[in-house]
């Protein structure tokens, strides 16, 4: 949330990173007369979740490989700003477990920063992907998408994600949890389908045939599948039921990973190609899928199409704000109250304080609208329980260190201000929202009355922590409970080390 580029000059090029856990991907589009059109692609297998070691940390060959391939898109995409470019990382990403050593090492090489989508998110977005791609229709649609640590199931219909669901099994963890040693036996197949399985048990009646009309299949498993099924004559389209079996016994024949030699199939993919047909067998076992579909596009096709979304002003995290707000009976008119005088505020200071970015005024938007969504469950420290909310539900579009973040400004909107809130988010992101979480402070204390009347303009001064508050003379003296309020504040902001002066 750093870049100063004028988010009303929409960008000519925009691109996409997608940080799987088996291979990265980079998308460049261009937008024409509001149309999108793919320029460039670059794809590596950096194979990022063979290198997760048992500590959730990177062994140093996967640690390079993924910084030397970052490097490669950082050329492409460093004159682009930061509002024309997504990254997200996903299943590998978000089990590392470095105190952010990684995550700071690859947004510097990308020149961009990075997100961390939850597997449900990643979902939602491959949907997105895949259903550009597809005919317009009514139908409902199964989309499956096998990564190297997650397998994404969605049913939906149109461009709309109806179920989303994310497992924890891909073509990586498979193929190292089966086939470590590379040796290929039916009993290994057999074992490793009946784990998939019983991975998809618990969703298996949401996604069974019965609810859908069409299965597709997306990413690098699916499209690797039917390449060697038409390469070897035995589908002309697709992945049949058949096809996938045939597949499992030339596997089971050559007896090694080594030794396949299957035509269709890439010295890239050969690797885990085992572990891909264990999880996407499992699948069509378990949903009784008789024929699937392949799609081109995927995760990062959805990124893209969400950017352009983006910057014409569609924001899906507006529509996830607006069903919290309906879920939890937020009073909209204090919600509101609340969010003018932030915005109000911002404007004052934003300059001085590097929040002119408009990511930040989203986001102290939308604290505004939820900061009591917690009043749902108890009056008792609401303000704790809106953060658990909202740093562990489902929030399509929202990356999770935006939940963080909003989760964060919604803790301390009240009483004690805990800046530890902020101290596991990078130096720059926990500078700026302790001061968003400041300026949602003095929003809240201003309507703590609820009234709807009148509030006088409040002029703001800031430098570094030092916050000067001017109300209009003699107002204070005339509202002596907001005056009390306003002195126990400054006690409040003092702990955070800020520095309060009023008059």
């Amino acid at each position: 949330m750093s870049d100063k580029t004028n988010p009303s000059e929409t960008p000519e090029t925009v691109a996409a990173v997608d940080l799987g856990s088996n291979s990265f991907h980079m998308i460049v589009g261009k937008l024409d007369n509001r149309q999108l059109v793919i320029v460039d692609r670059l794809r590596d297998a950096v194979r990022l979740g063979a290198g997760l070691l048992p500590d959730k940390t990177l062994d140093h060959d996967a640690w390079e490989r993924a910084l030397d391939s970052l490097s490669r898109m950082g050329q492409r995409l460093r004159a682009l700003p930061h509002h024309a470019v997504r990254a997200v990382g996903t299943n590998t990403m978000r089990q590392i477990r470095d105190g952010g050593a990684f995550l700071q090492a690859a947004t510097d090489a990308l020149g961009h920063p990075i997100e961390i989508i939850g597997g449900r998110e990643e979902a939602r977005l491959v949907y997105l992907g895949v259903a550009h791609g597809l005919a317009a229709g009514d139908e409902t649609r199964l989309v499956v998408d096998i990564g190297g640590g997650s397998t994404e199931l969605i049913l939906g219909e149109g461009l709309a994600a109806q179920e989303r669901e994310s497992l924890f099994m891909g073509c990586i963890s498979m193929t190292q949890r089966f086939f470590k040693d590379g040796a290929i036996t039916q009993t290994a197949m057999e074992q490793a389908i009946l784990a998939g399985r019983v991975e998809l048990r618990p969703v298996r009646r949401m996604f069974h045939s019965g609810r859908w009309q069409a299965a597709v299949g997306s990413s690098g498993t699916a499209k690797a599948i039917e390449r060697v099924a038409m390469a070897n004559g035995w589908t002309e389209e697709g992945i049949g039921k058949s096809a996938l079996k045939k597949i499992r016994r030339e596997l089971v024949a050559a007896g090694h990973i080594d030794a396949l030699k299957m035509d269709g199939l890439s010295d890239e993919r050969r690797p885990v190609f085992v572990g891909g047909v264990a999880v996407l067998s499992a699948v069509f076992k378990a949903l009784d899928i008789e024929h699937m579909q392949v799609s081109d596009l995927a995760l990062r096709e959805g990124l893209l199409y969400e950017l352009v979304g983006h910057i014409g002003h569609v924001d899906v995290r507006d529509s996830t704000v607006q069903a919290i707000m309906q879920r939890f009976a937020v009073d909209k008119d204090q919600a509101s109250r609340v969010e003018t005088t932030a915005r109000a505020l911002l404007r004052q200071i934003a300059e001085q304080w590097e929040l002119d970015d408009p990511e930040y005024t989203l986001m102290l938007n939308w604290a505004s609208r939820l900061h009591e969504i917690g009043l749902s469950i108890s009056h008792s420290g609401f303000h704790k329980h809106g953060a658990y909310i909202l740093a562990n539900a489902d929030l399509p579009g929202f990356s999770r260190q935006q939940q963080a973040v909003l989760a964060a400004l919604v803790r301390v909107h009240r009483r004690k201000f805990t800046a530890s809130e902020f101290d596991a988010m990078p130096a720059e992101t926990a500078r700026s929202a302790l001061r968003m979480a400041a300026l949602l402070r003095l929003s809240v204390l201003m309507h703590r009355g609820r009234s709807g009347s009148h509030k006088p303009p409040m002029r703001l001064k800031v430098d570094d922590l030092n916050i000067r508050v001017d109300y209009p003379e003699d107002w204070l003296a005339e509202h002596p409970l907001t005056e009390a309020e306003i002195a126990r504040e400054a006690e409040y902001l003092a702990t955070a080390g800020f520095t309060l002066k009023y008059a």
